[in-house]
């Protein structure tokens, strides 16, 4: 595997990096903690969100792997690896469980060798790839994944960053098709609908925008369960992530959707 560290740009703020700084992380700079503070004083709920939506992967991951027998993962958009990736979270309950991530940010890949950790019955792997190529996505995981068998498609927070709403759409039904029945798709999203407190994000990105990369943008509910057009919600269906499956005493509602849904 190489090291992404050549095509390192520590001189704009990074979303991986930014988003590092949110959940408490340490592999961030300067750069990074400027933005992260500037946005998070305009959206002071922006910390929530990241919390959210990792301990809305929890959940989804231990469902699935736990009551749904799923024991192939495929994580969309990575991210920096911190604390309970979907692989240790899945292999705690299923040793031979197999993950493939997939990021394209160099940081990321800098830092994968910390995702290729593995039980001795599983297997993870780590994918260089842009979700704006499906097609390639899928020919290099199904070097570790049997597509013939379910497979949990995960896209936390990753399909806000394909700017063009009828594009991620098609990403979204490229790699559901080459998946079988029994498939999961897991996605989170945000969102400017007010009924969860989203129209503070439109300011917020736009800042974003102009100081930080990749651009991204916010979708309506309806837009976002768009995304899940052919499968069949698993209860409680298309919720705030911070809501979806939690304790009765879980943080409040944050403007990012979560769901997940099965391939019929």
């Amino acid at each position: 595997m190489s090291d992404g560290s050549s095509r390192l740009n520590t001189a704009v703020a990074h979303n991986a990096r930014v988003w590092n700084y949110w959940i408490g992380g340490k592999d961030n700079y300067e750069v990074d903690q400027r933005v992260g503070e500037q946005v998070a004083g305009m959206f002071p709920v922006i910390r929530d969100i990241a919390r959210a939506d990792r301990e809305f992967l929890g959940r989804a991951v231990r469902h699935l792997a736990a009551e749904r027998g799923v024991r192939q993962f495929l994580d969309i958009g990575t991210g920096l690896p911190t604390s309970e990736n979907t692989h240790e979270i899945a292999q705690r309950i299923a040793p031979d469980a197999r993950i493939v991530y997939v990021d394209n940010d160099p940081i990321v890949l800098t830092y994968a060798r910390t995702l290729l950790t593995s039980t001795p019955e599983g297997v993870t792997d780590y994918i260089d790839a842009d979700v704006h190529d499906p097609e390639a996505i899928l020919e290099r995981a199904a070097r570790t994944l049997d597509f013939t068998r379910p497979v949990a498609v995960m896209m936390l927070g990753i399909l806000n960053f394909v700017l063009d709403y009828e594009k991620a759409r098609d990403i979204v039904r490229r790699v559901l098709a080459a998946v079988p029945s029994g498939s999961c798709l897991v996605l989170t999203h945000p969102t400017f609908d007010d009924d969860l407190g989203g129209a503070g994000q439109i300011p917020a990105m736009r800042f974003w925008n102009e100081n930080a990369t990749p651009p991204i943008t916010a979708r309506s509910g309806a837009e976002i369960a768009a995304f899940f057009e052919g499968l069949e919600f698993l209860e409680p269906g298309l919720v705030s992530c911070s809501r979806w499956r939690a304790d009765a005493d879980s943080p409040g509602a944050v403007p990012q959707f979560g769901a997940v849904a099965v391939k019929p």
